[in-house]
């Protein structure tokens, strides 16, 4: 029964138009306009202090995300990221295929094993995607946290969209398109490889979804083109291409960022893409740290 009452009364179910209407207001009222809205300054991540988990706090409310810019410059350290991520309530790690053993993966060029045949263990471009789209839908990732330690010499840029503000764009074009994209069966994951490295099923379902428990918006979503099926109806196809058309945009809620070393981003797994990059010989190949929780950031 609460699960019901809490389904019905958040802005995002399409029968609750008046609440919709107040959220976005809201929400449009408070939004970041520029890139410097999404960053906070800190001294130390392992050890935040009040004023500074606040000020982070505040602005993953209003977009889903922030890019702290920490003090600890090329620190390889490990515990940095994780320790982080503990103070936002960030503990279950999706310990993913090809991660380390401590379930944090290591972003870099990899040429050795399985690596290269994926691309966020190259130097290649990577389309807009939310983390773990492929995941079973009870293992969905909620937070992403990425650290940087070494950047690349040239290029490397992530684009960010606070994927509620694509909701909200998409709903104020045609309600339709969101109706579609909340279908049970809009976006399939044909099979693949699990986190262990063993044969996972096709995963089926949702673009974007209602948590039961919160009654907050949650999106699964690749711009890839190959293996991925969308549902052959003309109102999926359209709302697929209303959100291409905004992802390749010049909107406003979409900010570019380099990390640099010390900096990073946490978020509730917003959409994001990445540009292609070059290390240099002699210099130390870019580094990022990533780790994927099923948790939501508290």
């Amino acid at each position: 029964m609460a699960h019901g009452y809490i389904q019905q009364n958040t802005p995002f179910n399409l029968d609750n138009n008046e609440h919709y209407l107040h959220w976005r207001a809201l929400k449009l009222e408070s939004a970041p306009r520029e890139l410097g809205d999404l960053v906070v300054e800190i001294d130390n991540p392992k050890h935040l202090s009040v004023s500074e988990h606040e000020a982070i706090l505040r602005c993953i409310r209003k977009a889903n995300m922030v890019i702290y810019a920490g003090k600890t410059g090329d620190d390889p350290d490990k515990e940095i990221p994780q320790a982080l991520g503990h103070q936002f309530g960030l503990h279950r790690l999706n310990y993913n295929w090809l991660a380390d053993e401590d379930g944090i993966t290591s972003l870099t060029v990899k040429d050795e094993g399985a690596h290269p045949a994926y691309i966020p263990y190259t130097d290649r471009p990577i389309h807009w995607h939310t983390d773990g789209y492929y995941n079973p839908l009870h293992e969905q990732v909620h937070g992403l946290l990425l650290h940087c330690v070494h950047s690349a010499a040239r290029g490397g840029e992530n684009a960010l969209m606070d994927h509620e503000m694509a909701y909200i764009h998409l709903r104020d074009t045609n309600p339709t398109y969101i109706s579609a994209l909340m279908q049970h069966d809009a976006m399939t994951i044909p099979p693949g490889t699990d986190m262990h490295g063993n044969r996972r099923e096709a995963t089926i379902g949702p673009v974007f979804s209602i948590d039961e428990t919160s009654g907050l918006l949650h999106m699964r979503y690749t711009a890839r083109r190959h293996n991925i099926r969308w549902k052959d109806d003309k109102a999926t196809l359209d709302a697929v291409t209303a959100l291409e058309s905004l992802l390749n945009s010049d909107s406003e809620f979409i900010f570019r960022a380099r990390l640099e070393p010390g900096m990073g981003l946490v978020s509730n797994n917003v959409l994001h893409d990445r540009t292609g990059f070059e290390d240099l010989q002699g210099q130390p190949r870019r580094l990022l740290y990533r780790a994927r929780y099923f948790d939501r950031i508290g």
